[in-house]
This record gives structure tokens, sequence and C-alpha cells, in this order.
């Protein structure tokens, strides 16, 4: 079957539009095909500084006929349904249609014939549409000022449209269609310099070939690998290792279509200022790479003072003027960089904070200095929970946010929390206070570190619940996919911090201690510190779903009521799982739900709850004394363990009620003749369900 290849060639397309581009030019061209019933074998699409390009590969020659049988009006119907249905289905009298018989009457039935078109005039209907409405989240229009502007829109002028539409062993057809005054064909361009003439191409594999002769590689993965191998290998010839940086490489990648590697250098002198701001400087600037000494005896590896460049054209000179022009921009970028370095240096961390006195956090919750404040008291309060020392936390809450005011990080948003880090040391705060300056930020992400010191933990904590607190007392909690405020990664912070360092803490009375702090005082503020538990549940659920656990077990354990410790929920819903992976915990949980489902019907019927003791001298069958007697026990046991937190012992004593529960079903009749056995069987089943309370909520769990 026919492959299509589509080239848009237009000037420079930002490298941050570039792969969301090329999926929705393959979206947007394969959603049309499939709606116009052409499905085809695979299609790819490839994007590059100057170009959009798509391959479809197996399209049909033809779209199928249709046959479709539209139904009409009643036969004797009104005169105006009757040419209405005549108009809509393009018959000329009603002689064309046929009658159909069914219990509400004879109606007129038309036979539709549609016969297919051929693909290439699909597809020359279809590509103008597409090109015209294409999403771009940017873009301009463009002319010569003597001539009227073009209508089209597109991230950049658009040059030149290649649209070829053929079977592999024939020469394929151009798509005809134009857009804008820019008629497709087969005709495309290399490498702005390296290559500029135009050629023709004939299909995809003959256009990528053509390319790469052209100095171009159509390829975004395989410029990335070429950048990467060639920058790890010219770092190693010099003694030195990459310092990878994939955001960069994928902007990098879009940089360029002709990838050259090559190293330029800076004045030993720079090296004095710290590695993180060198690199931003150097990356955000200049988008080059460094490179870090392998022989330094510096545990996390000191820079060099060399860089790396990817250009895009191979220079006659070997790459020295583009290399001098960089190491000139470089040269100056870090002269400012240390100069702002230096000067932070100059004033004290404890210095800078009056200033936050005139910024205001949120216009609801106050200024920055009275969050700190806030954050101060928090961290005070939280510390002998975590081990941590009072007077280092709340001197680490107290400087925590104050590198916000240096000129680095003015310069550098990124850096932030870590220059803090390197101020407090220069000014020769505590290590443990240092530390928590950049690590109360942690973790920012699923991928990030987790923090370890207890005065970092603290200070983490207190600046998370804060936050949190803060916005569920003014009522800006996040709703649906919007979270402005990042309170959903806030939570997963807090649920990180307390899970991966083992932490006993009680959510709800720290979070209620956080609402005590806030001069804001919301009416329902009793409700805040249940209702940002439950958020914490939904966000411990995804947690949890992320490391495999099922998400139905954190409900089955929140449910109980008063469950605030995560620690302990966590390894509770881990015996749990464990415990339902075995054959007793799926034939007790079957039976506690047969239990459940049967009180259910019965609660219902009679209106009532079957709530009370049992009443022994009802008993009649053995099996009702036996699951008496081992619900008794079970539940003592089990209650024991879980007060020792003992919950794979609580599971194990959960585990002996299967056998009774089994056979309880298997021989006796709940609802027996005499109402009070019935009554008496039904507080039974009551038993059950409340004995397997003591581990979890077992009707919250999935089958």
């Amino acid at each position: 079957m026919p492959d299509l290849l589509l080239e848009l060639f237009s000037e420079e397309i930002p490298a941050r539009m570039q792969a969301k581009a090329a999926d929705d030019l393959r979206r947007m061209v394969t959603d049309k095909l499939v709606a116009e019933g052409l499905v085809y074998d695979g299609a790819k699409a490839f994007a590059t500084p100057r170009r959009l390009a798509l391959t479809v590969h197996g399209i049909p020659v033809r779209q199928p006929d249709l046959k479709e049988e539209r139904r009409g009006p009643r036969v004797g119907g009104p005169e105006p349904a009757i040419q209405g249905f005549l108009k809509a289905t393009g018959l000329s009298s009603l002689s064309e249609a046929k009658i159909q018989n069914d219990k509400k009457g004879d109606f007129y039935i038309a036979l539709i014939e549609k016969p297919g078109r051929a693909a290439i005039d699909v597809l020359a209907e279809i590509l103008p549409v597409i090109i015209r409405t294409f999403p771009w989240p940017k873009s301009m229009r463009w002319g010569v000022r003597s001539a009227k502007p073009g209508s089209l829109n597109w991230v950049r002028p658009l040059h030149a449209i290649t649209a070829t539409f053929g079977l592999e062993t024939e020469e394929p057809d151009i798509v005809n269609f134009s857009v804008d005054g820019i008629e497709a064909g087969n005709t495309t361009y290399g490498h702005r310099f390296l290559a500029p003439a135009a050629f023709k191409v004939r299909r995809f594999e003959d256009y990528e070939a053509k390319l790469l002769n052209a100095k171009v590689v159509l390829d975004a993965e395989r410029r990335k690998d070429a950048i990467l191998t060639d920058a790890k290998q010219l770092a190693f010839a010099q003694g030195f290792d990459l310092v990878e940086d994939q955001n960069l490489l994928d902007e990098v990648a879009g940089l360029v279509e002709w990838p050259v590697v090559l190293m330029g250098s800076f004045d030993q002198e720079f090296l004095a200022t710290p590695a993180e701001v060198i690199r931003a400087t150097i990356r955000n600037n200049q988008k080059c790479f460094v490179v870090s000494d392998p022989k330094s005896t510096e545990k996390t590896g000191k820079l060099a003072n060399k860089f790396i460049l990817v250009a895009n054209i191979e220079a006659t000179d070997g790459g020295k003027t583009i290399i001098g022009g960089n190491e000139r921009v470089i040269r100056a970028r870090l002269s400012d960089a240390k100069f702002f370095y230096e000067t932070d240096l100059k004033t004290r961390l404890e210095d800078r904070l009056p200033k936050f006195e005139q910024i205001v956090f949120h216009e609801k919750l106050g200024t920055q200095a009275e969050r700190i404040k806030r954050i101060e008291r928090l961290a005070a309060e939280i510390a002998p929970l975590v081990g941590a020392d009072v007077v280092k936390a709340t001197r680490a809450a107290h400087l925590a946010k104050a590198d916000l005011l240096t000129e680095v990080v003015g310069e550098f948003p990124e850096v932030q929390g870590l220059m803090g880090r390197y101020y407090a040391l220069a000014q020769g705060e505590d290590a443990s206070v240092a530390a928590a300056c950049e690590e109360h930020y942690k973790p920012q992400g699923p991928a990030d570190r987790v923090p370890t010191d207890p005065v970092s933990v603290a200070v983490a904590l207190a600046d998370k619940l804060d936050t949190l607190a803060g916005f569920w007392a003014i009522d800006e909690k996040p709703t649906g996919s919007k979270d402005p405020y990042a309170l959903r990664r806030a939570a997963l912070g807090v649920i990180r911090l307390i899970a991966e360092n083992a932490l006993r803490l009680s959510l709800s009375n720290v979070a209620a201690s956080a609402l005590a702090g806030l001069s804001v005082k919301p009416a329902d503020a009793q409700k805040i510190p249940s209702d940002l538990l439950a958020f914490f549940a939904d966000r411990l659920k995804v947690q949890l779903r992320e490391q495999g656990a099922r998400h139905d077990l954190v409900d089955a354990v929140f449910s109980l009521g008063g469950q605030d410790d995560l620690l302990m929920i966590v390894r509770r819903v881990e015996a749990l799982g464990k415990f339902l992976d075995t054959d007793d915990g799926k034939n007790l949980l079957a039976g506690t739900k047969r239990a459940s489902n049967i009180l259910s019907i019965e609660e219902k019927k009679d209106k009532r709850t079957f709530d009370g003791a049992p009443d022994a001298g009802l008993y009649s069958l053995p099996e009702e004394k036996a699951l008496a007697k081992a619900i008794g026990e079970v539940k003592a046991e089990a209650s024991a363990a879980v007060a020792k937190e003992d919950f794979a012992a609580a599971m194990s004593a959960m585990a002996k009620l299967r056998p009774p529960v089994d056979a309880f079903f298997d021989k006796v009749r709940v609802n027996d003749e005499d109402a009070k056995v019935r009554e008496n069987r039904l507080k039974l089943l009551n038993e059950i369900r409340s004995a397997t309370r003591a581990v979890a909520d077992f009707s919250k769990i999935q089958d």
C-alpha cells in the first residue's frame, strides 16, 4: 500500500516547541485519515530546527465504498418531512426509496451508496486544513511590506511544503494542494550553510538519506545520541568527565541540524565561584555543558575550567572562531556571576530578612516575614518529634528563605536554597543549619532526594505544613487539574519525609498547630485538620500506587478513623496487602464481604441494624458456636497485635477466622424461620465485620 511523506519547511522553530509539534502533526494527520476510513499501518513524525516531517505507511489507495440505510418519515407522513428526507438523502422521488415495516408502521428507507475517493484526493483536502489550524503555542503572519501579509499563521515563516504519496515500487505522486500561495511539491532543502541547495525527494527512505547527505540529521534522538557520544569522548580525551544534563541535551538537539561538538575554556579564577553557579551561567546563557575533573579530591567532583558547546556548522578553521566567540561571552557572564557571589558574601543572611516585611507572600496570608516566623515556631514544635535540636531547627527556619534576596538567586532562581547553604557555611553557621537552608525545599518531586538530617526534616515539614494549612484556611485548595500553589507536591513531600525517615507523627496535631499560627481564623477551623488528613490520604494513595500497592487498601485502613500516623498506615497497608495475597486472605475477604452483603440486605429490609452481642443460648449448630468462639479469640489476639504495632501478627490472627467462616456459610442458614434465631445469626455476621475492623475495613477492599 502507498506511503505518505509530508514536510513543512520553515525558518527556525523554537526548540521547546519541536517535540510537541511533531506529535501534533502525527496525531492530526492520522486522526483525519482514520475518520475518512483510511486505516494506516504506522506513522512517525520528526522535527529539526527548520522542518516538521511525517511519514505514514500503508495507507489504502482508496477509501472503502460506503453503503448506508437511512430511515425516513412514516408512509403518508407530513409533506415537509418527506421533502426534507428526499433532500437529505439525495433521492429525486419516493419511488427510489424502499418501504420497511416494523411494529410502529411503514417507513421510508433510503439506501445511500457513496463510492470511496482516491486517498490522494482525500489527502489533498485534509492536509491544508491541518496546516492552517495547526496548534502552535505562538504563531505569526508575515509578508513583504509592499504586499498584503499572508493569511497563514505559523510559528515562523513557512517556505516550502513537500507532500508525496505512492507505492514503493512506483514513482510517487505529488499531493496537489497549496497553502497561502505555497504549492506542495517534491522539493526540499538541506543545511542552511553546509548544503543549502534544493533537491527532489521521492519517499521517506530516499528523503532521510538525501537529508543526511545534505548535512541534516532528521531524527532528534539520533542527534541527541551523537551529541552525547561526541561530548563524552571529547571530555575523556582531555582527561575530564562530561556533566550530563538531559534537559539541556534535549534543548541543544533542537537548535542544530548537523551537530558539531567543540570544547572551550575559561579562566581558572572563576572556579572559586560555586560549581552550581558556574553551571547555571554557562547553561542558561550559552547552552553549553560543563565538565568535571575526576582527579579532584572532592567527593562530589570539581568542575574543570572547560566547557563543551554544540555548533551547527563544520567550520573551516576547526571551530576556533566559534570557540573564541563563546569563550568571550562566557568570560563576561562568569565575571558577572563571580561579582554577584562576592557581593552576596558581604551581607549576612539575617541582615537581609527585614526586606521580607515589604514582600507579600499572599494577600490573605501576610508577608514573607510573617510566614518565616510561623515556620520558625512550627519547626521548633516539630523538632523534638523528629529528633532534631530545637535551637538549630529554629535558627535554620529563621535563615532558610534569606537567599531569595541575594544577587545570585535573583539571576539564577534554580539555585535557591543551595546558595543559602553556601552563604550559611561562609558566615560560620552550623553544618546542619546550613544543610537545612538547602534541603527544606526537598523533596520537590518523586525523583528528588529526601532529607535525612533531623534539622532539615523539621524545617522541611514546617515549611510544607505551613503552606498546606495556610491555603486550606483561605479555601484555596487544589481543584481538578489546577494546583497553582503546588499543594499536591507539598503533601507528597510531607508523606515522603515521614515514610522514608520512619517518623512517628500525628498529622492531625501538627496540622492543628500550623493552623493555630495563622493570623486568619476560618469559621470551620475545626474541620480543616480532618479535611487535610483526607487530602493526605488521597496523596498517599498516589504514592503507594506508584510503588505498586493497591489504593483501595489505603481506604480500608483510613476508614477506621483516627488514623493520622502515616508511618503506621503505610506499614498496615503493606501487611494487609501481603495477607490478601494469600489464600487465607482472599477467602476471608470473600467471607467477610458475603457477611456484609447479607447484613446490608437484611438491615435495609428490616430498617434497623443488628448491633449488640449475640445470645449464646440461641446457638443450635456447632458451626455457630465455633464461629463465635473464633471471633472472640481473634478479636483479642488481633487487637493485642495492633496495640504492639505488629501488623503481620494481626493478619495471622485474622487468618484463623477463615475455617469457621467457611463452615458457617456451608452449614448455617442465616434467615431462619425463627425470628429470634435469624436475628441472632445476623448479629453473629456483624461480629465478623467487627472483628476484621481491628485491622481494616474489609468492605472498602475491591475483589
